[in-house]
């Protein structure tokens, strides 16, 4: 099978309902915008949908949401997953079969948890059907675009087989359920930020958790979602109300979001009418409810789980810390960030920052005092322990390349205190080789940030090792 075509022809919907009267195994291939979709079907049930933007975000996401009942989904589980099978990590240097070599590499990684008795097969297909529930939501959303089916070159283990008309129903009531907030709200992936004047206090805010008013920093619905361990949906009911008032704003969507398709577009929005809107935020609250704790799968059949013994074999490499969830951008300056003075009595995290270079310490010092971290900035490496000692910092950016002694050593000698055995130590470092990521990780690296990078991609790190 080898065909191809374009959406303002053949639209998504009717797309995926026509493949699932296919007998054949195929992939849909899809590009708009510069994001790319891949949708495997096999005797017309999907077996698996990615998108290209963030896929180990997504997995990150639902696995942390999995992790409230499943004990061995820990955190150094999870880290393990993104540096065997995520691009640009020592993955590479692992050598897998030419079976799997095809294969999304998230995919590769839902089939290491179960062969490593993380997950069991019905867990891993509930799993699988979560994302592939939030990767069909997109790309039912796409307006033009184009297409092209194909012959998988190498079969996936299969998982799960999940039923297309059941996948569309459940993503079209998603959406509809979106559709409530409209215009306010045109993306999941938008940035919330909580803003009050010097008049406001926390009893104005009385539906929204503290939790929540701690981490609206920059995190987007969807992550912050996940943090909470909410339904999006929600969530966004919860907030809606002082989204529409002014006292919580929504900045776009960080890069690579910005390129998945909105809820809405402004040249649709301009068609609707007033009394449409109404009736879709009648409709929201008529809709049954929808629930993101994972308890039970309707979609899933015991027929449709694939034996355990099929799937991948790859062993566990060593542990490490390496998380990405979004965050970036500041707020209005006309009104005030909500702190630990103003909500709630939020810890105010000290980080040190380790580097010879003063424009650097500069940089990262800009970035991080403007999310009211309390930042410790040492420019001499040799004196680097004792000051560290000193602070006793909740988290340490290295910068690996330090005249008089290097990032390695530091790290080592740091983490041989032990009271900072368990402190994340972030390398700031020039280098993207394979081999010094590895050192990395020997001498007790938490993560590793690339220069140059830019406020989001600092934020991004250091956040979730502080979660």
């Amino acid at each position: 099978m080898n065909n191809s075509g374009a959406f303002t022809k053949l639209r998504p919907l009717s797309l995926l309902r026509q493949l699932s009267n296919c007998s054949d195994s195929t992939c849909l291939q899809a590009l708009s915008n510069s994001v790319s979709w891949l949708i495997y079907l096999e005797q017309g049930k999907i077996t698996y949908a990615t998108h290209s933007v963030e896929p180990f975000d997504r997995l990150e996401r639902n696995l942390r949401r999995l992790s409230h009942q499943i004990p061995l989904l820990t955190s150094e589980v999870r880290v393990q997953l993104r540096l065997m099978f995520e691009s640009d990590s020592h993955s590479q240097l692992i050598e897998h079969d030419s079976n799997s070599r095809s294969h999304p590499p998230e995919y590769q990684a839902i089939s290491w948890l179960i062969s490593q008795q993380h997950l069991h097969s019905t867990q891993a297909a509930a799993l699988i059907q979560e994302l592939v529930k939030e990767v069909i939501e997109s790309f039912l959303l796409i307006k033009e675009g184009t297409y092209e089916l194909t012959e998988p070159l190498n079969r996936m283990p299969k998982i799960c087989r999940l039923d297309v008309e059941k996948i569309l129903e459940r993503c079209q009531v998603r959406l509809q359920n979106w559709q409530a907030f409209v215009p306010k709200i045109s993306s999941p992936y938008q940035r919330p930020y909580l803003l009050i004047n010097s008049k406001l206090e926390q009893k104005d805010f009385p539906n929204l958790q503290p939790n929540l008013t701690n981490w609206m920093k920059g995190f987007s619905l969807c992550h912050l979602a996940a943090i909470l361990n909410q339904d999006e949906i929600q969530l966004v009911r919860n907030l809606y109300p002082y989204i529409v008032k002014g006292e919580i704003i929504l900045h776009e969507p960080d890069p690579p979001y910005d390129k998945l398709p909105k809820i809405f577009e402004e040249r649709y929005l301009r068609r609707a009418t007033p009394t449409l809107f109404s009736k879709l935020i009648t409709l929201v609250d008529t809709k049954e409810k929808l629930s993101s704790s994972v308890k039970s799968y309707p979609d899933i059949s015991e027929e449709n789980i694939a034996p355990v013994q099929r799937l991948l074999q790859i062993s566990a490499p060593p542990k490490e810390n390496f998380q990405r969830p979004t965050i970036s951008n500041n707020i209005n300056p006309a009104y005030q960030r909500v702190t630990a003075a103003t909500v709630t009595a939020e810890k105010v995290h000290k980080i040190v920052s380790v580097d010879d270079s003063p424009t650097i310490l500069k940089e990262i010092s800009y970035f991080l005092e403007k999310e009211n971290f309390s930042v410790v900035t040492i420019n001499d490496p040799v004196k680097a322990v004792l000051s560290i000692i000193r602070h006793k910092p909740d988290l340490i950016l290295l910068d690996l390349n330090m005249i008089g002694i290097d990032g390695y050593e530091l790290c080592r000698i740091i983490r041989n205190n032990s009271i900072f055995q368990k402190t994340p130590i972030i390398f700031v470092t020039g280098s993207k080789g394979i081999v010094d990521k590895v050192k990395a990780k020997i001498v007790g690296a938490s993560g590793y940030l690339t220069k140059p990078f830019t406020r989001a991609e600092l934020l991004k790190i250091i956040f979730m090792h502080l979660t």
